[in-house]
């Protein structure tokens, strides 16, 4: 299958490196500063997440890392890296190209992924082929089986509208957009958000497991602690547009050292199992 070629990583390298990214908002001459110094890395087959408060600049950041930022937001300082090429001095087509295929994204608005009177399928076919030298017979085949891999019924799913669509069978399909090309980068930000608590976990589980199948690295952007916890193998803590604590999954739920973290922690409920007349706590993360 032919397409774009990126460049192999060495062994130890991150697949994506964001170092010292400022953003701001330019308006009428004034900079206003969104977020600052925001550095870190991720490397292949492993999950960040980035957790904070509504407005502390997560989804900014995801913006900037896709090249999706609109202005009057713009990037004022730093670096981002992926597979070594500094994106913010690259060619804006060669960037363009990388979206899709090299980076896949998935955002809480999976309606808004979706054109509304065009049949998933032909848009998955127009995925494909946007990036990948096949015929419209492969790149059916190849979407028919993705929305087999998310577990859906592929031939409805293909013929249908988004409309006919429920909201956990889009993001569904939106999961398969993003990886049926097989990225080194995922940029999942807060995928779960719109869905009931039972559709989010499902969709958790089958990004872990094509995880698995495709190797990828995640940036997973959340405010759910509970499954950032769970999916996650380090976590950076953001307030303020700003990160204030980075660790581990185990140093941060077991040892938090920022206040903020701590307060995030303290905040999420505690798991409770009834044991007869008594509510037992099993910990809240455990």
């Amino acid at each position: 299958m032919g397409g774009l070629v990126v460049k192999k990583l060495q062994e130890g390298h991150p697949v994506l490196k964001v170092n010292q990214l400022a953003i701001s908002v330019l308006n009428k001459g004034s900079i206003h500063s969104i977020t600052e110094d925001i550095t870190f890395e991720i490397h292949i087959g492993e999950t960040l997440a980035i957790v904070g408060e509504s407005g502390s600049g997560k989804s900014i950041t995801a913006s900037a890392i896709a090249s999706l930022l609109a202005r009057p937001l713009t990037v004022t300082h730093g670096q981002i890296l992926f597979q070594g090429t500094n994106l913010l001095e690259a060619p804006a087509r060669y960037v363009k190209s990388l979206r899709g295929q090299a980076i896949g994204c998935v955002f809480q608005d999976y309606r808004g992924s979706f054109t509304p009177f065009i049949k998933v399928g032909h848009q998955l076919v127009e995925v494909i082929r946007t990036h990948a030298q096949v015929t419209h017979a492969e790149a059916k085949k190849m979407a028919m089986d993705w929305l087999h891999r998310v577990k859906l019924p592929a031939e409805r799913s293909f013929r249908s509208y988004p409309y006919q669509l429920s909201g956990g069978q889009l993001q569904r399909i939106a999961l398969a957009a993003a990886l049926m090309l097989k990225p080194a980068l995922l940029v999942a930000d807060e995928p779960i958000t719109a869905l009931d608590v039972i559709t989010g976990r499902a969709i958790m589980d089958l990004m872990e497991d094509l995880q698995r199948e495709v190797g990828c690295a995640i940036l997973l952007i959340s405010h759910d602690l509970r499954q950032v916890i769970k999916r996650s193998h380090r976590i950076a803590v953001m307030q303020n547009g700003r990160l204030v604590e980075t660790g581990s999954r185990d140093q941060i739920r077991d040892d938090p050292q920022h206040p903020y973290t701590q307060a995030l922690l303290r905040a999420c409920p505690r798991i409770t199992r009834k044991h007869g007349p008594h509510i037992q706590e099993t910990g809240m993360w455990r």
